[in-house]
């Protein structure tokens, strides 16, 4: 008998993904990889969304795609739109990277107190706004984030949504429900359910199938969102586990047996199975460091650096003013002074100075009533710098290793290969 297979589709912010893994005796196999990148990445469309799935889905070979049994979407957090009865959009789809209803945001707010987040329910609150002002809310049967109308086009009916993509629209993720100062609002009647993340949904409908070569048996999963399957891919799933993403910005999440919130710092958490999956994020990161040194540079200079010693300098690199994670300082400046001639030792200090604050992170994650962390997985590019790592784990007292894998499409998958957040990856 064959092992199970599944397929995992990650719809990014540049591009999507697809991964499909086998069930293995240890951990899943990879069998099959493939990207499509999006033109203009901050002006996708639903349009875009569905050539991509055409397109990857069609690029995994024929026997591959006979043999799958069972998949799931992750897509970017707190995107939305509405659709009508035919799945086709109604207005635009409004991106989580777009502020124009961030004056709604701050109303629900008072309205929702926390844990509750906002930030995507006010985007369909704006929405709605629009809809009614072009005379279009009488054609809206269904209020979607992506990762739904995703999982939409395979099954040809509107899916349950999950708690993950539901957090951000207001959802009371403990309960599993929307509570009473959403179910007020006058698009209500248009959200979705919410199950966890990897329920089976339903088979793929027959049509959808026929069209896209898939088998009829094929078992559409309840997705999650793209930064959180990026964390199931890291295969961390105990409490005190954390992946910290090294980008741009310094993101933390931290596996806690007890859930956080705290809004002014950007905290909140994802309910993890019988878990909770804290998250905060600092604007200080590697864009400071890419502004100044390039990766080859950075990489030649680290090797000029003794990890076991501690830099004379202060810094705090944020690439502009205001911090909000692990300070909450609107008007905090960057220090990025003294500049030093030489540049091996300023990038010690930049470095120092990152391993400090994602160090601050944690314990202000633990502070707020987090698990201690007991060691970090490492994502992201700032990744491979070993001696980075070794600052880093000084900085933080704890050991530090990179993630053997970090591909939201991989979590996707393992989230559907395994039905559950609590053992994926």
């Amino acid at each position: 008998m064959t092992n199970p297979l599944a397929v995992g589709l990650d719809f990014g912010t540049s591009g999507a993904r697809c991964c499909v893994i086998e069930a293995g005796s240890s951990s899943p196999t990879v069998l099959f990889s493939s990207r499509h990148a999006f033109f203009a990445p901050r002006a996708q469309t639903p349009q875009h969304w569905s050539d991509a799935l055409a397109e990857l889905l069609f690029a995994i070979p024929l026997p591959l795609r006979a043999r799958l049994q069972h998949a799931a979407i992750c897509a970017t957090s707190g995107t939305v739109l509405f659709a009508d009865r035919d799945l086709q959009p109604v207005g635009p789809a409004l991106p989580y990277f777009d502020n124009r209803a961030e004056s709604i945001a701050q109303r629900l707010r008072q309205q929702l107190p926390p844990p509750a987040q906002v930030d995507a329910l006010a985007r369909f609150a704006w929405l709605w706004q629009e809809l009614e002002r072009h005379a279009l809310a009488g054609r809206a049967a269904h209020a979607m984030h992506q990762a739904d109308w995703i999982a939409a086009q395979l099954l040809r009916r509107a899916p349950a949504t999950d708690w993950h993509n539901a957090l951000k629209s207001g959802a009371d993720v403990a309960a599993g429900e929307w509570p009473a100062a959403v179910t007020g609002l006058p698009f209500a009647g248009l959200l979705p359910p919410i199950v966890a993340p990897g329920a089976d949904l339903a088979a793929i409908d027959p049509a959808a199938a026929r069209h896209f070569g898939l088998p009829a048996t094929l078992r559409i999963h309840a997705g999650t969102t793209d930064a959180n399957a990026a964390f199931l891919a890291t295969g961390a799933c105990r409490p005190g586990q954390a992946v910290t993403s090294l980008g741009s910005t310094l993101s933390l999440k931290l596996l806690s047996t007890c859930r956080v919130a705290a809004p002014a710092f950007g905290v909140y958490s994802h309910r993890w199975g019988d878990l909770w999956l804290a998250s905060g994020a600092s604007n200080a990161g590697g864009a400071v460091l890419r502004a100044l040194f390039s990766d080859a540079m950075i990489a030649a200079l680290s090797a000029r650096i003794d990890p076991e010693t501690d830099s004379s300098l202060d810094l705090y690199p944020l690439p502009g003013r205001g911090e909000r994670f692990p300070i909450n300082d609107p008007e905090m400046a960057p220090r990025l002074a003294p500049r030093l001639a030489d540049d091996a030792a300023y990038l010690h200090g930049l470095l120092q100075g990152l391993a400090r604050i994602e160090a601050a992170g944690y314990s202000r994650l633990v502070e707020l009533g987090a698990t201690p962390p007991t060691e970090i997985l490492s994502a992201g590019g700032g990744a491979r710098n070993p001696v980075y790592a070794r600052l880093r784990a000084r900085a933080a007292g704890l050991p530090v290793r990179q993630a053997a894998c970090t591909e939201a499409s991989y979590g996707a998958a393992c989230l559907a290969l395994h039905a559950s957040v609590e053992c994926a990856g």
